[in-house]
């Protein structure tokens, strides 16, 4: 049997590169997405012949159905799709955020999250099954001063998780979310610079290593995921941690 094979978006940095060499050392086959070439092809040497790096924009539709027949054309599968690519700004009060910015914010953060799902659906049941993750955050259930823009996006995403259960979960599909909590990426340190509501004055020392929701990207495309199709993992639970190795 051929390696599974799975897409990462937001593949450059943080939990999106850390999941790529997660998955890799697993024997999978990845395709990291993101807006940095020269990020993701580095990383792709650093991994071999497992992986492939593919430039593309989430919030346009068309690369991303791009990027998904280009892995079908070279892999002939795709088993897992991880929608990862997000971005924190506009760090800014409503009523002054800029309108542009705030629109950037949801075209990636939830219109890139409908976009993957649009171009591997089809695929996935037309191959009879397949996992779709998607990272999703505490400010999907919780309002936080100057996030408006992530925020509402991540609320969109975490109910088209949901919607995408709904509707595919009879045809085999697995579908859900992934909570991390905070995690020690790029993220945090724009956030602590905001200086604005009271994530950005939590101590670093607080925030998980990437490496924690990788391990727990892999984990979830097993068994272990079943319970929460549909519905969110939440890393800061101790017995999800447990169960996938990071603490005793």
């Amino acid at each position: 049997m051929s390696a599974k094979t799975v897409i990462i978006t937001g593949a450059s940095r943080g939990i999106g590169a850390a999941a790529a060499r997660e998955f890799a050392a697993a024997g999978w086959r990845v395709a990291l997405l993101a807006r940095s070439e020269r990020e993701i092809s580095a990383l792709s040497g650093q991994i071999g012949a497992a992986a492939m790096a593919l430039p593309c924009d989430v919030a346009d539709q068309g690369a991303m159905q791009a990027a998904v027949q280009t892995v079908l054309a070279r892999w002939g599968r795709l088993d897992t799709l991880i929608n990862n690519a997000g971005m924190i700004d506009p760090i800014a009060r409503l009523a002054d955020a800029d309108a542009d910015a705030w629109g950037r914010s949801v075209d990636v953060n939830l219109k890139g999250v409908f976009h993957g799902m649009r171009a591997a659906i089809p695929v996935m049941k037309a191959a009879g099954g397949g996992t779709i993750i998607t990272i999703s955050s505490g400010a999907a259930s919780n309002p936080y001063e100057g996030w408006s823009a992530y925020c509402a996006a991540k609320a969109g995403a975490a109910m088209l998780t949901r919607a995408a259960h709904l509707e595919e979960g009879e045809n085999g599909l697995r579908i859900m979310g992934l909570s991390p909590g905070t995690v020690a990426t790029e993220m945090q340190i724009r956030i602590k610079a905001s200086g604005i509501n009271p994530v950005s004055a939590l101590d670093p020392a607080v925030h998980v290593p990437a490496d924690w929701p990788a391990k727990c990207l892999l984990w979830m495309c097993g068994p272990g995921g079943d319970p929460w199709l549909g519905e969110e993992v939440k890393l800061r639970d101790e017995s999800i941690r447990r169960a996938i190795g990071v603490i005793e």
